[in-house]
């Protein structure tokens, strides 16, 4: 969707990527043009859950990619035409609005053929049939707009062509050879020929140079149920013109209409656009309504999606399609890493303990208050993300910031920490699969691929049951996707230490980065608590030392 901002945080998102993306929405809306939205990647953990459920804020939208679609670009957004209004009315239509193909739709709204210059050229070019008008059902709204007309009479009954187009030019008795009953005169002002043609039962006779039929011609025409019209233009130009009357649909494409969807992908219609070469194509919406149409013009113009990155500036762990997006800001408390921009960005990179925390001082930097569901959120994300402060890499910017937003959320902290770290670290009736991806990150370090994922338990030998299948869940993973090693950081949030279970070709380097001796490819180490601050780096130092 154009003009919009994608705030998002990270794949298999946690509490501190969920919540830093919802309230900094909220400050870009409060501050900015564009509209701004908050997204995520993945589903939300139980954690998260509860903490928005406490705040009563819905979970924002699940998005899978920002690679640039249809609904990106600036197409033509035209009002599909009825398949019964004329070919001077549909021409008319194009030239106002510099199109070369009009979208046809039925009466229930649906696609039903597309109307091109190519369609008109030809019916005018082509068609020298002087039945034209009977086989395509023209009706009598078209023959006087396409001639700028005024009925004079009309027969009760309804209107209808069957026979031949003749243009009255000679004399009557000329005349009277080829006319027949159910065809259509044009003629000028002679009221001998104009006598003749009713007379001979044509369904409708046009006079032309607006020259008004007399008393007595008009009630022949009734006695013999003959149409009437005047038209401003001469014989010659009526009779050019009236082949345009005919309803667009006796001309349009009905069949192999190609259409697009406003959710298609630019890499993927590209490629259709090479094979097919018409010049523009029908674009319909979710609910199957033609919206516009497309050409290869709008693709050389395209709009990139607008995303902010959050909580994350590593490629791997960010949005499918990023290469396509525009990133406009990156905020984030992480090592800096390896996604690249072709423009300067707002980048802030602070080593604090939450992205919340950075988030929360940009509300405050700005003088602006956040709202008190944003500043709950914030609260539980930076309670979070440094385990109530207790994590090394909590620092007095997290502390004072969570105690400026308690109050502005009219939070306990620590009553709503134990009721939070209660309902999200419990591991009950959660299966293997369900506990490793909950928040699992991927790292290139030193051209190893790393994957660590880290759940936090306020009873971690609830973790035993599932502890083979957890292995070999990793095992596998690594294998299929090509990890040099896999780990899971089990960490007890009530003594602070962690279980670390390795897997994968190079789990050997758990036990050089930390001089510990894996036993059934796991051990426990007091005190680790910290994905970032006490588990890559120490890796990322084993990995180097590697030759």
């Amino acid at each position: 969707m154009k003009n919009i901002i994608y705030i998002t945080g990270h794949r298999n998102p946690d509490t501190d990527s969920i919540c830093s993306a919802i309230a900094y929405a909220e400050f870009k809306n409060k501050t900015g043009k564009i509209p701004a939205v908050p997204i995520r990647l993945g589903e939300v953990n139980r954690e998260t859950q509860f903490i928005l459920n406490y705040f009563n804020v819905e979970k924002p939208e699940l998005v899978t990619t920002v690679k640039t679609q249809i609904s990106d670009l600036d197409i033509d957004i035209v009002a599909p035409i009825s398949p019964d209004i004329s070919l001077k009315m549909a021409w008319a239509i194009m030239k106002k609005n510099n199109i070369k193909t009009l979208p046809v739709i039925d009466e229930n709204e649906r696609l039903a053929g597309v109307a091109s210059v190519s369609n008109l050229a030809s019916s005018y070019l082509d068609i020298w049939d002087n039945s034209i008008l009977a086989k395509s059902n023209t009706t009598l709204e078209n023959i006087l707009d396409t001639l700028s007309a005024k009925c004079v009479y009309k027969p009760q009954e309804a209107f209808k062509i069957t026979g031949k187009i003749i243009v009255a030019a000679m004399q009557p008795d000329s005349t009277k050879s080829v006319i027949e009953p159910g065809d259509i005169a044009i003629c000028g002002d002679r009221e001998d020929s104009q006598r003749l043609i009713i007379s001979s039962k044509a369904s409708l006779i046009i006079i032309t140079g607006n020259f008004a039929p007399t008393d007595e011609i008009i009630k022949l025409a009734k006695i013999n149920s003959c149409t009437v019209i005047i038209t401003p233009f001469d014989t010659f130009t009526a009779s050019r013109l009236i082949t345009q009357s005919i309803p667009i649909s006796y001309v349009m494409t009905k069949k192999n209409v190609l259409s697009f969807d406003t959710e298609d992908f630019i890499d993927e219609i590209k490629d259709i656009m090479l094979e097919t070469r018409y010049r523009s194509y029908p674009v319909i919406d979710e609910n199957n309504k033609v919206i516009g149409s497309v050409s290869r013009y709008h693709l050389i113009s395209q709009n990139r999606k607008k995303v902010i990155l959050l909580d994350h500036n590593e490629k791997a762990q960010s949005v499918m399609g990023l290469e396509d997006a525009e990133v406009l800001e990156i905020i984030d408390h992480h090592r800096i890493a390896d996604v690249q921009t072709g423009l300067p960005i707002y980048f802030r990179n602070e080593p604090v303990g939450s992205t919340s925390t950075i988030v929360a001082s940009i509300f405050f930097e700005n003088g602006i208050r956040p709202s008190k569901s944003a500043a709950g959120l914030l609260c539980a994300a930076i309670i979070s993300d440094t385990l109530l402060l207790k994590s090394p890499t909590s620092t007095l910017v997290d502390e004072l910031t969570l105690k400026r937003l308690a109050q502005i959320a009219d939070l306990n902290v620590e009553e709503f920490a134990k009721e939070m770290f209660k309902a999200g670290t419990s591991l009950e009736g959660k299966t293997a699969k369900e506990i490793f991806y909950q928040d699992f990150k991927t790292f290139s370090l030193n051209n190893f691929k790393i994957g660590v994922s880290q759940v936090g338990t306020m009873y971690i030998e609830g973790f035993d049951p599932l502890k083979e299948d957890m292995i070999n869940l990793m095992n596998k993973k690594a294998k299929e996707s090509g990890f040099d090693l896999i780990l899971l950081m089990l960490t007890d949030i009530l003594n602070g230490g962690s279980v670390l279970i390795a897997a994968g070709e190079h789990k050997e380097i758990v036990s050089k980065a930390f001089n510990v001796t894996l036993t059934n490819n796991s051990v426990y180490i007091p005190g680790i608590v910290s994905r970032k601050k006490q588990v890559i780096p120490p890796i990322t130092a084993a990995i180097n030392k590697i030759k």
